[in-house]
């Protein structure tokens, strides 16, 4: 087999067509029914962007894995029959980087294109977008990369003199080197702070895009990622204390019905009004204020309408209905419980092995070695699960803040009737975020993956790059993390068993 190890490289070959064709059955049952056979190189770049995203996941586990390949290994050079995998991880990134900046806006710009103009003329409308942008981020990573694209290692000179061999070995704190009392021929130990120097070299360019698309998706993360891991199971556990209790009369089902269709006209005659403001050209700041708003009311329009189904059950099936229903809701609270322990234990975790110095306990690290003990494949198994989870809060927290602040366009994920641009949207963030998700990760669990390709290029090197390393000195998007998920769950205490209401702010210019 060469260079590579024949059963890691059969499994990871399997794994990837599993994720493949995983993707693919999201994408046709989330699909919206007026994108059904046709946006097919949209949906190529979903399926690819997904597939990218997951597999990076799963690298990680897979690196530790290709670590271990030769611990037990009974000739040597086994270890060189191992995959290659630090170029595997800059060749995955540089495709989630090219994926992110230039192939998915480009196929948003081309779905969202005036459906009246020809297909030519939508392409080369998305070919300029994307050409500024990529003339744009060349300018940048390359002034960046001429001017500060350098690692700074901090080593010690250390050297020592020669000695005879001992005839006996005594050490003790007063005697820490080779040889009789005051002979120190050990003065490598015993170095003072002034042999400290600075190692200057200049980083490959492919691993300084990782970088700066890993600082990029580290923002987002600390953000996204510090509100999903609160809202995510708590979200799932105030579902469930929302729920609704029994099922109501048919004169309730006519008047509450009655409310939603009254809802549905107002946002209807809103939705016109802006649209025909649009064509007038006058989009101002009111205007996509109005536009947020009214999507925020027909998202809350839709779960009212959903909520009043659930609660008036229809048709010959109304009991199994309600039946299902209620076992839903029960599953929400089960699946929001085990969430939340995960999200403890991340949160514990962060604090106990990050953000304390030096690290209380490796925690996490240990659980999944002893999982490892158990049998070979469980601790990291249980490695890939807790680095997916993280991913799921990214999500989770997008969505939530994309409800609320203005400056986040809504692009919601529902079941059939999920649009093309919304796919492309959280498929960019989700490969956006799954780069610091790994970082993050290969830092968290440093103990546990240590030695790994992983930790070579956003261990060393990233937190040693010019310019950025203080970021993760000083451990500023770990903190930003633990203080968004907490002030999250102070917010879930003190709001999370609300019911949202309507607003209507939306204020229409005519």
């Amino acid at each position: 087999m060469g260079d590579f190890n024949l059963a890691l490289v059969i499994v990871a070959i399997v794994v990837c067509v599993l994720v493949f064709i995983f993707n693919v059955y999201l994408l046709v049952n989330y699909q919206h029914p007026d994108d059904a056979n046709q946006a097919y190189f949209p949906k190529f770049v979903v399926v690819l962007g997904l597939s990218v995203a997951a597999i990076s996941i799963l690298m990680l586990p897979a690196d530790v894995a290709n670590r271990q390949a030769c611990r037990h290994a009974i000739y040597n050079g086994a270890c060189n029959l191992t995959l290659p995998m630090k170029d595997l991880w800059l060749a995955v990134y540089i495709l989630d980087a090219v994926l992110v900046f230039f192939v998915i806006p480009f196929a948003m710009f081309y779905y969202e294109g005036d459906q009246d103009k020809s297909v030519g003329k939508r392409i080369k409308s998305a070919l300029i977008w994307v050409i500024m942008t990529a003339i744009v981020c060349a300018l940048v990573l390359g002034i960046l990369y001429g001017l500060v694209g350098k690692v700074d290692f901090t080593v010690r000179h250390l050297s020592s003199t020669t000695t005879n061999f001992p005839t006996n070995w005594e050490f003790s704190g007063g005697q820490q080197c080779v040889g009789g009392s005051g002979v120190h021929q050990c003065s490598a130990y015993l170095a003072n702070e002034t042999s400290e120097k600075t190692w200057t070299m200049r980083t490959t360019f492919p691993e300084y895009v990782v970088a700066l698309a890993t600082i990029v998706g580290s923002v987002l993360f600390s953000i996204f990622g510090g509100v999903g891991i609160a809202c995510l199971p708590l979200g799932l556990i105030f579902s469930f204390i929302r729920r609704p209790k029994a099922v109501i009369t048919r004169s309730q089902y006519i008047k509450e019905a009655t409310e939603l269709g009254k809802k549905a006209r107002e946002l209807k005659k809103a939705a016109d009004t802006l649209h025909q403001e649009e064509r007038s050209g006058s989009k101002g700041r009111k205007w996509r204020k109005n536009v947020k708003s009214v999507e925020k009311e027909l998202l809350q329009l839709e779960e009212d309408v959903k909520l009043l189904e659930e609660m008036y059950p229809q048709g010959e099936k109304a009991e199994t209905s309600w039946a299902l229903t209620v076992l839903g809701y029960l599953a929400k609270l089960v699946l929001g419980i085990l969430g939340f322990i995960v999200s403890v234990a991340w949160v514990a975790h962060i604090v106990i092995y990050l953000l304390i110095n030096p690290p209380l306990h490796p925690f996490l690290n240990e659980v999944f070695i002893k999982l490892d003990d158990l049998w070979g494949l469980l601790g990291t198994a249980a490695f890939a699960f807790f680095c997916f989870y993280l991913l799921l809060a990214v999500i989770a927290g997008a969505m939530m803040l994309g409800l609320r602040l203005v400056f986040i366009t809504i692009h919601p994920m529902k079941w059939g009737a999920t649009l093309m641009n919304s796919f492309l949207f959280n498929v960019g963030l989700i490969l956006l975020c799954s780069i610091s998700v790994i970082q993050f990760c290969s830092t968290a669990f440093g103990y546990y993956a240590q030695a790994t390709a992983a930790q070579e290029i956003f261990g060393h090197t990233l937190e040693s790059l010019r310019g950025i390393k203080y970021l993760y000195k000083y451990n500023v998007f770990q903190i930003a993390f633990v203080v968004l998920a907490g002030l999250t769950f102070v917010y879930y205490a003190a709001f999370g068993w609300r019911r949202r209401k309507p607003s209507g702010k939306f204020q229409l210019s005519s």
